[in-house]
């Protein structure tokens, strides 16, 4: 990716490349269908952007992971 990018990135989530770049990485090679796994990476994403999580939307979202039932269309609930 090219570095403005990155930058660009940077300056309108306060989130530098280095986080960026190891939280694809855990999310490339994590397993979806593992619990831990998913409760590390919603903890992290809620740390990184400063959005708190709370326990029941947390089961919620690991609920529907391991389910297979996340919408294809994500984006348009965002």
């Amino acid at each position: 990716m090219p570095s403005d990018l990155f930058d660009r990135i940077e300056k309108k989530t306060r989130v530098n490349k280095d986080t960026i770049i190891s939280l694809a990485k855990k999310l490339e090679e994590g397993n979806f269908k593992d619990e831990d796994n998913l409760r590390n990476i919603i903890n992290e994403i809620s740390t990184i952007t400063g959005k708190e999580v709370t326990k029941e939307k947390e089961d919620k979202i690991i609920e529907m992971v391991i389910n297979d039932k996340v919408p294809k269309n994500i984006d348009k609930y965002v």
